[in-house]
């Protein structure tokens, strides 16, 4: 008898992996049956990953989008299920136990099924308490193998690693193959060890499209035994998304599995209505590359995503960089140039950093310590000059352990630093945190709402749940919207009162300071160097000296503050932002000599 392999949509994936946003919850409510009635889903991705938080930049209740989503889905039969980043959960950086163990019976009581539990480092300790954690609150455990390709990232070592989920206890196992850069032949070899040693456990198949593997991949998954695999839908299939249904199920039709039919007319009404939500106001924030895939995306190995990520870092830094160039009587680069240097580094970064997965938030790391040594290197200093906070922790084993070892001189410079490596288990670094947050929900006067999942909002999205609480995040939507719809064309006037980032000659100051280095604006807003301040000479001056890890200034964005730190120590000697200048993300708004 034929071998059936079933589908999951990962809608939610499908616009994350496209743009910032995902559909708002009216809209999700509206697509819903037209996906049951494609007929070919025994699975649902409707939650997870950045859903929530997405929710709160709305200024809508995420808890409500949740319950509203997955309930047709219940009702039809189909299983839902969410992604989590293990120690990260719903954000990007640590959770404390008590706070992850309440977000899966949250879940559970909301609809979500089963929970896809991943650890960017694959540290199998990271993932022990999402396995128990999902267990307890009656969701399916399904563990995720982050998967790349380095000489550490053997089979044995993903057999190795499957031993230590199923010690855990969990249900199934998945395969997130994140960059798309899973070799189809290595893949279904570890299908096929998961299926000797442990038959009694699903496997499930996530891949992007990005460097072109995909339908090689899912087909040799499948006769390696794989249960489900994820798919998409066009306007957003392919490119560097996910391999769309319709291909995927005829590609195993042909090859003898046992695949249920597909609604095409169904599959038509889920297609217009997802172009729909890209006209009405989705497609603002989705770059159009995403559409394109790319070989040259085996090479550095980074995720389909961040490749527009890295052409407006590299678009930020051009002129900085060809300016050090001139200065030092050498010839400019083009970006593409630049491109396949950053390409370059990367690869050389990667192993020296004990190659940890590029998955988010390690694939940021990777690239942007890369990018800082390509901007030192091209001005004549030396590599690993500038470490920012978060990529010391990983390197210093905070987040979890590295796959490989960290080159002797990454060693060297943490040590010069007085850096200390952490052995512990990483989650006994951030102790628990739900009394706080009760006393909060209380001072405030809130309803810890129905299973306490408004109190679970706050804990694990602090600043953005106060903001949609107050109306903030509301407001500040709508004015992005606003620009967004301006900047297209449409007749939307927007009442700013920001100061216009002024002219500044970077040729002239980086001829009198060769060596110095930018601090780029983390993201888009209105630069605040102290806030509640008008007064636009309030930008620290020229030889003002900072540290390393040091808050320098504040951007007022859309949903929020975010900090400006100093990456090192050192001294200004530029500062081009003005007190309340409109800035874009990566834009430099100040230079400084690193000491």
């Amino acid at each position: 008898m034929a071998k059936e392999v079933k589908f999951s949509l990962v809608y939610r994936d499908m616009w994350q992996s496209a743009g910032k946003y995902v559909p708002r919850v009216d809209q999700l409510k509206e697509v819903a049956p037209a996906i049951i009635d494609m007929g070919c889903f025994d699975r649902v991705e409707t939650n997870g990953g950045a859903f929530e938080q997405v929710n709160l930049l709305f200024g809508e209740n995420p808890n409500r989008a949740v319950r509203e989503w997955t309930a047709p889905f219940h009702k039809a039969g189909i299983q839902t299920h969410m992604l989590e980043r293990g120690l990260n959960a719903l954000r990007m950086n640590p959770v404390p136990k008590d706070v992850r163990e309440l977000m899966f019976r949250v879940k559970k009581a909301q609809g979500t099924d089963i929970s896809r539990s991943f650890c960017g480092l694959n540290d199998h300790r990271n993932l022990k308490v999402s396995i128990e954690g999902a267990r307890k609150a009656g969701m399916i455990s399904q563990a995720a193998l982050s998967i790349t390709n380095s000489p550490v990232h053997t089979v044995e070592y993903y057999l190795g690693l499957v031993d230590k989920l199923a010690e855990y206890g969990a249900d199934e196992i998945c395969l997130k193959d994140m960059a798309g850069i899973g070799r189809p032949t290595v893949l279904g070899q570890i299908v096929s060890g998961i299926k000797k040693k442990y038959p009694h456990l699903k496997v499930q198949y996530h891949g992007h499209c990005g460097p072109g593997f995909s339908p090689a991949s899912m087909l040799e998954v499948a006769r390696a035994g794989a249960d489900y695999l994820d798919v998409a839908v066009e306007p957003l299939s392919w490119g560097k998304i996910h391999p769309d249904v319709i291909t995927i199920q005829q590609m195993l039709r042909a090859d003898g599995f046992l695949v249920k039919d597909i609604n095409m007319d169904a599959y038509m009404q889920v297609r217009a209505l997802t172009q729909k939500y890209i006209d009405d106001f989705l497609g603002y924030w989705i770059d159009p590359n995403n559409s394109h895939m790319s070989s040259l995306l085996v090479g550095c190995g980074l995720p389909g995503g961040m490749m527009g990520s890295m052409m407006a870092d590299l678009q930020g830094f051009h002129g900085a960089i060809n300016a050090g160039l001139r200065a030092r009587g050498k010839e400019e680069l083009t970006l593409d140039q630049l491109m396949v240097a950053l390409f370059d580094e990367v690869a050389y970064v990667w192993p020296r950093l004990g190659y940890p997965p590029l998955v988010t938030p390690f694939s940021q790391y990777t690239k942007n310590t890369a990018l800082m040594n390509l901007m030192s290197t091209l001005k004549g200093g030396e590599r690993w000059a500038t470490i920012d906070k978060d990529t010391w922790n990983m390197i210093l084993g905070k987040m979890g352990k590295l796959p490989g070892e960290l080159a002797p001189e990454i060693v060297e410079a943490a040590k010069a630093k007085g850096l200390e490596f952490y052995e512990g288990d990483p989650q006994d670094a951030f102790p628990d945190e739900l009394p706080k947050f009760r006393k909060m929900m209380e001072e405030e006067g809130w309803d810890c709402g129905q299973d306490d999942e408004e109190l679970f909002e706050l804990a694990m999205h602090e600043r953005q749940y106060r903001d949609y609480r107050s109306g903030i995040a509301k407001e500040r939507f709508n004015k992005d919207l606003e620009e967004h719809k301006a900047k297209a064309g449409a007749p939307i006037i927007i009442e700013r009162k920001v100061v216009e980032m002024p002219s500044w000659d970077i040729d002239a100051v980086l001829k009198a300071h060769p060596e110095a280095l930018p601090i780029q604006a983390p993201v888009k807003g209105q630069m605040l160097w102290q806030i509640d301040v008008a007064d636009e000479s309030k930008a620290p001056a020229a030889g003002t000296a900072v540290k390393a890890g040091q808050t320098v200034g504040h951007i007022q964005c859309f949903y929020g503050i975010e900090d400006v730190v100093a990456p090192a120590d050192g001294r200004l000697v530029a500062v081009p932002a003005a007190q309340g200048a409109k800035v874009e993300k990566n834009e430099i708004i100040a230079l400084y000599l690193s000491l």
